[in-house]
């Protein structure tokens, strides 16, 4: 049995780890601190309107918000996974506009942990077209839900056994699986960060989202699961008059997040309803680069 102890003891033990190691994902920083993404769920409602298709994502990022790296969501070419030709078209339309393909956020296969070793491994099988797919766009990984049968213990153990199932398979094709923060038990910081602990492969990771820990603290959540990032989702859903996203202190969660040594890409999510899904991009885009530039100003801290 996973035991919430052995969950706290095991990231004590990583966290002392993960800030000696800065952890590369992406293009590199260079003197920037951080790079910034756009997570494609950020314009769901563009996309659902008929808009925006998916394969003009890469080009709708760069040319609309100067944005280079991009996280695609499967459910937006969920029939493609296999399809090569769509596969090519999407990568040779990012490469024309030099925008990096970042991750595959994957939604709509099966619960990681299921109620029964078969069921795990069917919900395995059916990712694993995603981690090809994300193998062939050159995404360094893929993000999957931590989602599994039972209570706290029962539920990690059967979790971990799915991430070590899929982790084992994309290892070899250089593929990350992240989990996110998305709800249920893996809304609880100490909780995931135990379980990916368990997991104990460097390719299993975390990609923790400022604004999913939902009744769990949000910072003490990201410094659960900054030992394990490979990815960062900076979740927008409201601003101010000044421009501050009002249910995140965003130079707070970024201190944390680069305390713990993270240099790659902090993906950009949008979720707001109260202004366009263009407009809330902008305000991110601006407040990260605002953050950026005075931790900068300040010598990175």
């Amino acid at each position: 049995m996973i035991e919430r102890r052995e969950f706290i003891l095991g990231l004590a033990q990583v966290v002392i780890a993960g800030a000696m190691v800065p952890r590369v994902y992406g293009a590199g920083t260079g003197d920037k601190l951080f790079d910034i993404s756009l997570a494609e769920w950020s314009l769901h409602r563009t996309i659902h309107a008929g808009k925006l298709d998916n394969l003009d994502f890469p080009r709708y990022a760069k040319e609309e918000f100067g944005i280079g790296a991009v996280e695609y969501v499967n459910g937006f070419f969920y029939d493609k996974a296999k399809d090569k030709s769509y596969l090519g078209e999407l990568k040779k339309r990012a490469a024309d506009v030099g925008v990096e393909n970042v991750l595959i956020m994957v939604d709509r296969e099966g619960h990681m942990g299921g109620k029964t070793r078969a069921e795990t491994e069917k919900t395995v099988e059916r990712h694993k077209k995603w981690v090809e797919a994300a193998k062939f766009l050159g995404c360094h990984s893929i993000r999957v839900n931590a989602h599994g049968h039972g209570g706290r213990e029962e539920a990690g153990k059967r979790v971990a056994e799915g991430l070590r199932l899929l982790s084992e398979f994309a290892e070899p094709m250089g593929v990350n699986v992240l989990v996110e923060n998305h709800g249920g038990l893996s809304s609880d910081g100490a909780w995931l960060a135990g379980v990916l602990k368990s997991v104990g492969m460097k390719n299993c990771g975390s990609l923790p989202d400022f604004g999913n820990f939902h009744s769990y603290d949000r910072y003490q959540g990201l410094r659960d699961l900054m030992p394990f990032a490979m990815g960062v989702s900076a979740k927008s859903r409201v601003f101010d008059a000044d421009g501050n996203e009002a249910e995140t202190d965003f130079r707070k969660a970024m201190e944390i997040v680069l305390a713990s040594g993270f240099k790659g890409y902090v993906g950009i999510e949008w979720e707001g309803g109260n202004i366009s899904e263009q407009e809330g991009i902008r305000k991110t885009l601006a407040l990260l680069e605002k953050v950026r530039s005075e931790m900068l100003a300040q010598g990175g801290k």
